[in-house]
């Protein structure tokens, strides 16, 4: 017979005497079929992602009350289900400061423009080589690069769908933002999106376009000084780009005390999580995570802003 711990003289304590982390006070409460979004938005549990989305937002609508800066930096999908909306609407009541994107969104941002659809059937297309090879898309954003080469690929792109006449434009975050007077930067990886694989596509053009972005998008973070960073549903590529920004503009003397960073996705990445949330704020300032699919997430984030503003 194998030997066993006796337990018989283990220390207990009391209940009552302990402190614990989770209270009646902080329970959710159900909301009748009438309620308010207020009601609705008190109503979630204080506990977890409940009590950070209030947060947050409170955080950002108080950033907006003292003038100061709320950028976000976004990824394709945001698109893909159908957010642009949100994020052309924080623009326009002055908001959101400035945005950065992956080279994905200018496809699909586009494409709304132009048509207002988006998004193949990669699996579908990708057996028989036509993934990627749409003709209109890849002519109308290489032609708006080349054409406006003294700008980022964020400002060309823009000011070509506001110039044009697209059936869509005013659905599009690129043509919105241009009208408005809004940064909205493009950082590209060589490779990743359709545009790439057309012979349209000049690298050295985007390459210097999307580095004209960098600068601009470090201009952009050289303000953040007690402002939010919101990182909404890029796992690589802007988490990378807003780490050596924040470096950049360090290193030139500007201090980002006490900024707020957010990541907002799905799934929650490492890159993320260490380049936005955690390294940035080391010094001072607060990180969040907050984990959720966008289209649910993203929507609750936006009202509760703007009830607390």
């Amino acid at each position: 017979m194998y030997e066993y711990l006796d337990n018989k003289n283990i220390k207990q304590y009391s209940l009552y005497e302990r402190d614990s982390k989770v209270k009646l006070d902080d329970f959710g409460r159900p909301v009748e079929k009438k309620a308010s979004f207020e009601e609705f938005l008190e109503s979630l549990p204080n506990i977890l992602a409940g009590k950070d989305l209030r947060e947050i937002a409170r955080i950002i609508a108080e950033t907006k009350k003292k003038g100061n800066k709320f950028l976000i930096g976004m990824g394709a999908h945001v698109i893909k289900v159908g957010l642009s909306p949100l994020i052309i609407d924080l623009m326009q009541k002055g908001i959101v400061n400035g945005i950065a994107m992956n080279g994905a969104c200018t496809i699909h941002d586009t494409e709304i423009a132009l048509v207002g659809h988006t998004s193949e059937d990669v699996a579908k297309e990708i057996a028989n080589g036509t993934f990627g090879m749409v003709k209109e898309t890849t002519e109308f954003i290489t032609e708006a690069v080349k054409s406006y080469s003294d700008l980022g690929c964020g400002e060309a792109i823009g000011r070509a769908l506001l110039e044009s006449n697209v059936p869509y434009k005013d659905k599009s975050i690129l043509a919105m933002a241009y009208k408005m007077s809004i940064p909205v930067t493009v950082h590209i990886a060589i490779g990743t999106d359709i545009i790439h694989m057309h012979p349209q596509f000049d690298g050295a053009v985007f390459g210097s376009a999307s580095h004209r972005d960098f600068l601009v998008f470090s201009r952009l973070v050289s303000q953040l000084e007690r402002g939010v960073y919101l990182n909404l549903g890029s796992s690589v590529i802007l988490p990378e780009v807003f780490l050596k920004a924040v470096s950049l503009v360090r290193n030139l003397g500007y201090s980002l005390k006490d900024i707020t960073t957010i990541n907002m996705d799905f799934i929650q990445h490492y890159r993320p999580l260490t380049n936005v949330v955690r390294r940035p704020t080391l010094e001072s300032g607060k990180g969040f995570s907050l984990t959720g699919h966008h289209e649910i997430m993203f929507p609750l984030l936006c009202a509760a802003i703007k009830h607390y503003l």
